[in-house]
């Protein structure tokens, strides 16, 4: 982090100040150090990274996910296309200070980065490392390891905030939405995404996500290096198999039922890379501790329960899509 980062920090136990000590600087930016707020409570800095959770957690999945597959969503061409149709911002947001919640190892970091917006983006898991490792370097990001229930700024600070492929992933997802909406400025924009629940036959992705869920009352909870190697095994015993059933569009139903899903869909991404992607995804799907969808009107509906303004909500690149304004 900058030394003029500090400003944007707040502790998450009391939503104080925090004052920086012992700090180890390296090309003008803190390598490590220690932040304390006024009752005394300490945060880390490791790694440029100010770390206000602890090192395991309920994200230890996506921690391991990322550090495995650090580069492979990079391959993928369409993460610039879906931040600009999922926000409808405008592409020039300078003078704007943006949030980023859930930002993973970066895939649209890098795109919020673009529009010119001071950002800040946080996640519970390591893959904030992978992040860091792309856009740490940039002058106007913060990069922070932390709870989406407890983010270390202050509230009514962001212009917008954006969440995209994370709220599912939390405990709550309601309280999880009303947390960022504390976080936004009177008259700021959010835009946030959720997975929906299986759909109605004879919906596409209906077997997919009905096996899914069947598969994860086993798996969630298991240790991610093992649940990893029986994925592996398991995509690379059916791979042959599953060359052959793309060809047809029955064959690619099939596939999902086995929770395999089309790599066509993903623009960009090498063919040989395609059984890499298949043991990520699955290991995406079967591997988080928390995977609850919604539906479009319960979305809807805390949208409208946070008294926001201009809603819009309905399906979109992640299943659900919700746009909102905050109330001035």
């Amino acid at each position: 982090m900058r030394i003029d980062h500090l400003s944007l920090l707040r502790s998450p136990e009391d939503g104080g100040s925090l004052t920086l000590h012992a700090a180890v600087m390296v090309d003008g930016k803190v390598e490590s150090g220690v932040l304390r707020d006024a009752a005394g409570n300490s945060f880390p800095i490791r790694g440029f990274i100010p770390r206000f959770v602890p090192e395991t957690n309920d994200c230890d999945s996506f921690t391991y996910e990322w550090q495995r597959y650090p580069d492979i969503l990079s391959a993928y061409t369409g993460y610039e296309e879906r931040f600009a149709k999922e926000t409808r911002w405008d592409s020039d947001l300078s003078g704007q200070l943006v949030l980023e919640a859930g930002c993973g190892p970066g895939s649209f970091t890098g795109h919020a980065l673009a529009t010119g917006a001071q950002l800040v983006s946080f996640d519970l898991s390591g893959s904030v490392e992978q992040n860091y490792a792309k856009f740490g370097g940039h002058e106007r990001l913060l990069l922070v390891q932390a709870n989406i229930f407890e983010i270390p700024c202050a509230d009514d600070l962001f212009d917008k905030v954006f969440c995209c492929g994370v709220l599912q992933h939390t405990p709550d997802p309601r309280r999880a939405l009303g947390s960022l909406i504390g976080k936004l400025k009177p008259g700021g924009q959010i835009v946030t995404d959720i997975y929906p629940p299986p759909p109605p036959a004879p919906h596409s992705y209906r077997g997919l996500l009905s096996s899914k869920y069947l598969v994860r009352r086993i798996t969630v909870g298991m240790d991610p290096e093992r649940l990893h190697r029986r994925i592996s095994a398991y995509v690379d015993a059916m791979w042959p198999l599953v060359r052959l059933l793309l060809r047809g569009k029955l064959g690619v139903q099939i596939c999902r039922r086995l929770l395999i899903d089309d790599p066509r869909l993903l623009p960009g991404l090498e063919p040989k890379r395609w059984p890499e992607f298949a043991k990520l995804n699955l290991f995406d799907m079967l591997a988080p501790a928390f995977d609850l969808p919604a539906t479009v009107e319960e979305f809807a509906e805390w949208h409208r329960g946070f008294d926001l303004q201009d809603i819009e909500v309905g399906p979109g690149y992640n299943g659900v899509e919700g746009r909102g304004v905050k109330p001035a």
